[in-house]
């Protein structure tokens, strides 16, 4: 096929191609690569051969199947030898290009002997010097070999030869390059120095098609090991987002599931795995499924450590895997690869990094994430009649148990029911005093909560046979409280009235000390604190409250003063302010409550119980924020967390840092904020309410992130908390913002369609609500997305629908916006310049007729600013539609429309004054461009100076700077063309 017709199947082959291109990794991109090649040949063109054989070759090194680059090149470099004059200069190039993909390939194909790749190593430096090409990428090539054999001296020497050549077309760009100088270092021992190498990449100043992809995964465990766990997480949830999609990366794949082993995030390395099922089989790069096997095994050996050997895993497909046994293959896979290896090069270091590598412990305990994991991997514990931590102790240590557990319970330390536990397992068979079995009783029936109410009555019979009246009646008051906490209010009075009557006659008759009776007093009042509660739901009832404030000061009238070392006694104290500051906000003193609550506080922690106060310290904090007080809810959120300290349980811990992260957040400071989130989060997770609590921790946090500007992680974070939103559960407002800001993300990281759908997702649900403004803006959104994406017609259709929205809610600015935009569009799409051009004649008379109609000034500023930037769009639209091949006439024409709608922008622009300075000076400098291309020099030289003149004695901002500098440039550009015609 030759002429008009082979030039035209040249053109589709090439385009076919390149749509190729963009298809993802695989095998089905470089099956199609195969086909093409096969029309290629058909065509009699050698070119289109080469063209073909190119592609090819790059699609099988960007996949899977790179052991298959090998035969297209050989036959490239034959039809070289043979016909050079075939080659352009870009595929000239090309080919030379790829012999640093053969030396690699070589490498990485354990078969190839390394005596033929030392051989094409020299054929490589030699046609590079024929070529007159820099040796900087063979010394690279070079210290590929010197490296993966461990030859370190040689690969020393080539590192430094690499680093001392001059760079050239033929050196792999800044970003590849130095991803392998780091990764030396790395190798070495040096990770900081890896780390500052790296810097550029991580920073986005170098990028190419694999990087920062393989940056972020080789920085992962350097950091760790650096203790930098903050910016190793955020590289994780970058960086893993970049490779997912790419088939070829299994190499970086395998550092993320590293990553998850060494920091306690094992769930998550299961998910990775589950993933990438052919990972475990593709056999088409030997040493990339050699990284691959050795984490495998790294994280199977990992859970079996954990006591879950026999928990089923994702593996190779055909059979179910517990995680002892794809161990035992992973690990017995990854060694067979790398005696392979070994057995190539002659050495034995290939087998002694995989060993350290499976080696590896934990380098963190238990890394949060942010990101939600489908099902968090639990250590599985033997049976056991005792808690699988209690100690095994006999009646000799009786005596022992027994003082430590009073010295515990005396001071109200939070493990003293587990000591009380021990002397109870240690009692077994032992005769006891009555005081010691009462005290056993006494606390066991604390543990047990309402089924522990008969063993109160148990241990105050036994205190009463001890001698010990107050302690007897204060122990069946505490029953009676217990009874009260599981609803039997109204029995539980009537009990502790006779209780109170009994031990405030015997405290007369000095019969029992101030601990018993205050303790009987605490209780009752306790009681009555509970009868509130249950009444409050309806309503206050004023006597129930007084009685309960009544009984709350008798506790502190009873104690005040006596206290001393006595914990208990200052407990009670603390406790009774508590319930004042309670029964203060019940009542609406949300001021006298907050300083209630900040006293009881205050008298916990200076009584040494400071988890005591956690409790009055967060309630406080919702005190202060209800009150705007934002720094005293900060304060009071921070003490809590500090107060209880590990004695936290999990789902208080969550709720404590998601209410100071929303404090720090509205606050404007959005990096601690998603450090608090974070750690919601994580212990929301722990608690078992990822569903819940770690559903807004993690909404959150996205937020925050997004705040940042770190969209890559707050989409990982968004896209992993949508599945566990519900309207049900957090209300649909929840799922929008939600939706809303993963869009935002998706936009930010190029990612058009899938923005569009999560807008248009949330859209559709702000469509329900009675007021639509949420609705307009998502469906405007979703138009931008839409149009970005290259889906003209449903980018209309959605500005469209926004636009409507927009008029029924008397937004003139969006309404204006969104026909500005469907002209954009229509210019876009062929033979629809008249549409273009009615849309924008839409958008001027639309904001023209509202700014007619506005009654107030700012109003009126506001559309005069639309206006001109509407006239200002208009005249660029009319410039870009004037076709290069068209007639010269109508070429000009446009142009001149062009310029009448600038000078109009900046005519509307004057009379807003120097608020609108930048915008007026820009409007007339596209004048000047026009009036330059029309061929009027003086007036677009006037243009100019009318900008310079503009700014003279006005600050020196950026944009000033950038007027002046486009101003002298437009000068400069009339001068040469008046030079030119002149001569």
């Amino acid at each position: 096929m030759s002429g008009i017709d082979g030039t035209a199947a040249f053109d589709s082959l090439r385009r076919a191609m390149a749509e190729n291109s963009d298809e993802p990794e695989g095998p089905a991109r470089n099956a199609r690569a195969e086909q093409l090649l096969a029309e290629a040949e058909k065509l009699n063109i050698p070119l289109a051969v080469i063209e073909a054989l190119g592609h090819q070759l790059k699609v099988y090194n960007y996949s899977s199947e790179k052991d298959k680059m090998f035969v297209p090149f050989a036959r490239l470099l034959r039809m070289w030898d043979e016909r050079p004059e075939d080659f352009d200069e870009y595929e000239t190039h090309s080919l030379h290009w790829v012999f640093k993909w053969m030396s690699s390939g070589m490498l990485d194909q354990p078969h190839i002997p390394l005596a033929s790749i030392e051989k094409w190593l020299g054929e490589m430096e030699h046609r590079y010097r024929l070529a007159g090409h820099s040796e900087r990428a063979v010394r690279s090539a070079e210290f590929s070999v010197a490296a993966h054999v461990g030859d370190v001296a040689r690969a020393e020497r080539a590192y430094g030869a690499w680093l001392a050549a001059d760079r050239d077309s033929m050196a792999d760009c800044h970003a590849c390059e130095l991803h392998g100088q780091g990764w030396w270092q790395a190798e070495r021992g040096r990770d900081a120095e890896a780390l500052q190498l790296w810097q550029p990449v991580l920073e986005g100043e170098f990028t190419c098609a694999h990087e920062p992809h393989t940056v972020l995964a080789s920085s992962l465990v350097p950091l760790l090991r650096l203790g930098r766990v903050d910016e190793a997480r955020a590289n994780h949830l970058r960086g893993f987002r970049l490779v997912r999609p790419m088939e070829s990366m299994r190499g970086a794949y395998a550092d993320h599931v590293e990553f998850c082993a060494l920091t306690g995030n094992e769930a998550r390395g299961l998910e990775l795995l589950a993933e990438r099922p052919a990972y475990f089989t593709d056999d088409g790069h030997p040493r990339s499924k050699l990284e691959f096997m050795t984490v495998v095994a790294l994280l199977m050996e990992r859970l079996a450590a954990l006591g879950l050997g026999g928990r089923q895993v994702p593996g190779p497909a055909g059979r179910d895997w517990t995680a002892r046994e794809l161990a035992a293959r992973a690990r017995g896979e990854a060694l067979a690869l790398a005696a392979r290896f070994d057995e190539r090069n002659g050495t034995a270091h290939t087998s002694e990094r995989a060993r350290a590598r499976m080696a590896q412990r934990p380098l963190v305990e238990r890394l949060p994430l942010g990101v939600r994991t489908a099902v968090r991997p639990t250590v599985v514990a033997a049976p056991a009649a005792a808690p699988a931590d209690a100690p095994e102790t006999s009646e000799a240590d009786l005596p022992a148990l027994l003082a430590e557990a009073r010295r515990l319970s005396d001071t109200l330390q939070p493990n003293a029911i587990e000591a009380w536990a021990a002397v109870s397992r240690a009692a077994e068979g032992v005769e006891l005093t009555a005081l010691d079995r009462a005290e056993i009783a006494d606390h066991r029936a604390m543990d047990l909560g309402p089924q522990g109410i008969p063993l109160f009555d148990e241990a105050a019979g036994l205190y009463a046979e001890a001698g010990d009246p107050g302690e007897a009646l204060a122990a069946r008051a505490r029953g009676a409280y217990v009874r009260a906490l599981s609803g039997e209010v109204a029995q539980a009075l009537t009990a502790i009235a006779d209780l109170y009557d009994q031990v405030l006659a015997l405290y007369a008759d000095d019969g029992t000390g101030v601990r018993q009776t205050a303790a009987v007093l605490m209780s009752r009042a306790r009681i009555l604190m509970r009868r509130v509660h249950e009444t409050a739901e309806d309503a206050v009832e004023e006597a129930a409250v007084a009685e309960a404030r009544a009984a709350a000061r008798e506790v502190l009238a009873l104690v005040d003063g006596r206290g001393g070392d006595d914990v208990r006694l200052a407990s009670r104290a603390a406790e009774a302010q508590a319930m004042l500051a309670e029964l203060a906000a019940l009542t609406g003193d949300v001021q006298g409550a907050a300083e209630l609550f900040a006293r009881a506080s205050a008298a916990f922690v200076g009584a040494g119980l400071p988890w005591f106060a956690v409790e009055y310290e967060a309630r406080l904090a919702g005190l202060a924020h209800h009150l705007g007080d934002t720094a005293e809810a900060e304060r009071a959120l921070r003490a809590a967390l500090e107060h209880g300290g590990p004695h936290l349980e999990a789902p208080g811990r969550a709720q404590l840092h998601l209410q100071l992260a929303e404090v720090l957040g509205g606050r404007g400071l959005s990096e601690e904020a998603a450090e608090h989130a974070l750690q919601a989060a994580h212990w929301a997770d722990e608690a078992g309410e990822s569903r819940t609590l770690g559903a807004w921790a993690r909404h959150q946090l996205g937020g925050f992130l997004l705040r940042q500007g770190r969209f890559a992680e707050a989409a990982e974070v968004l896209e992993s908390t949508l599945p566990d939103l519900t309207a049900t559960t957090h209300g649909d407002g929840m799922v929008v913002q939600t939706q809303w800001w993963l869009g935002d993300c998706l936009s930010e990281l190029g990612e058009h369609r899938a923005a569009a759908e999560r807008r248009l997702q949330a859209a559709e649900i702000a469509r329900h609500w009675p007021e639509q403004h949420d609705h307009a803006t998502l469906a405007h959104l979703a138009a931008e997305s839409l149009g970005h994406a290259g889906l003209l017609v449903e980018a209309d259709q959605a500005y469209t629908r926004a636009g409507a929205l927009w008029r029924e809610l008397g937004n003139i600015h969006g309404l204006v916006r969104s026909l500005r935009a469907r002209a954009w569009l229509a210019l876009r799409e062929e033979d629809r310049d008249d549409r273009a051009y009615e849309l924008m004649a839409s958008a001027v008379r639309e904001c023209a007729a509202a700014l007619d109609a506005a009654a107030d000034d700012e109003g009126r500023q506001r559309l005069t600013a639309e206006l001109g930037h509407t006239h200002r769009q208009f005249g660029d639209l009319l410039a870009r539609s004037a076709a290069e091949d068209a007639e010269d006439e109508s070429i000009r024409a446009a142009l001149e429309e062009a310029l009448s709608q600038v000078t109009e922008a900046v005519t509307v622009f004057a009379t807003l004054g120097d608020d609108a300075l930048h915008s007026r000076t820009g409007a007339e400098l596209a004048a000047g461009w026009l009036e330059a291309n029309l061929s009027r020099p003086d007036r677009a030289a006037a243009r100019a100076r009318a900008v310079l003149a503009a700014y003279d004695g006005a600050d020196e901002d950026e944009a000033a700077q950038e007027r002046r500098t486009e101003a002298g440039q437009l000068l400069q550009v009339v001068e040469e063309r008046d030079t030119e015609q002149r001569r």
